[in-house]
């Protein structure tokens, strides 16, 4: 397995146990939203990166790195209710919930693993907050393809969408792991 490979499983797995102890605590209280609705708290979550990147000042004591860990499991959950769609009863069963965080999350990293291949781990050479601005862009054509009921003529659907937030929030934490414990 790629060194990558297994940066995107260790992170992974910390977003993951977060999203297991979030839904001991709520339970799957997210079953309510629709995409829509998902899709504007991955929107909140990065317009609060990009404030942070551009200003000195933070008021509230949540890092970067908190919000692309929610950017991630909001991705998921996005997945989870394209697939499922949404609910009025949150009382799903938490391991079935976690199967399917499984599923998504083993995909986006296949996803992540091809698309590395094609286009030479690229996104290595950026900068946080150049990531950071294309999940902006791609948060702003979901909620366009939202907007027009999901009907697209030559794009790919919310699907491809979440997965690329998930996987480009990923490539951020990985960053700053590496940045908090350099390679020698």
């Amino acid at each position: 397995m790629s060194e990558t490979s297994v940066q995107f499983g260790k992170i992974i797995g910390q977003c993951r146990e977060l999203f297991s102890k979030k839904l001991q605590d709520y339970g799957a209280a997210w079953r309510v939203l629709r995409p829509s609705s998902i899709t504007d708290q991955i929107y909140i979550k990065v317009n609060r990166i990009r404030t942070l990147q551009m200003t000195d000042k933070k008021m509230v004591d949540e890092s970067e790195e908190d919000e692309f860990i929610a950017i991630v499991n909001y991705s998921i959950i996005g997945l989870i209710q394209l697939e499922k769609g949404f609910s009025n009863d949150f009382n799903e069963d938490k391991e079935d919930v976690m199967q399917l965080y499984d599923r998504y999350a083993t995909e986006a990293q296949q996803l992540m693993e091809r698309k590395n291949h094609d286009y030479g781990e690229a996104w290595r050479d950026m900068r946080i907050s150049s990531i950071t601005d294309l999940i902006y862009q791609k948060v702003l054509r979901t909620k366009q393809i939202e907007d027009n009921q999901g009907v697209t003529i030559a794009s790919e659907g919310l699907d491809a969408n979440y997965f690329d937030m998930l996987n480009y929030a990923v490539f951020c934490l990985i960053k700053f792991s590496e940045k908090a414990s350099p390679v020698e």
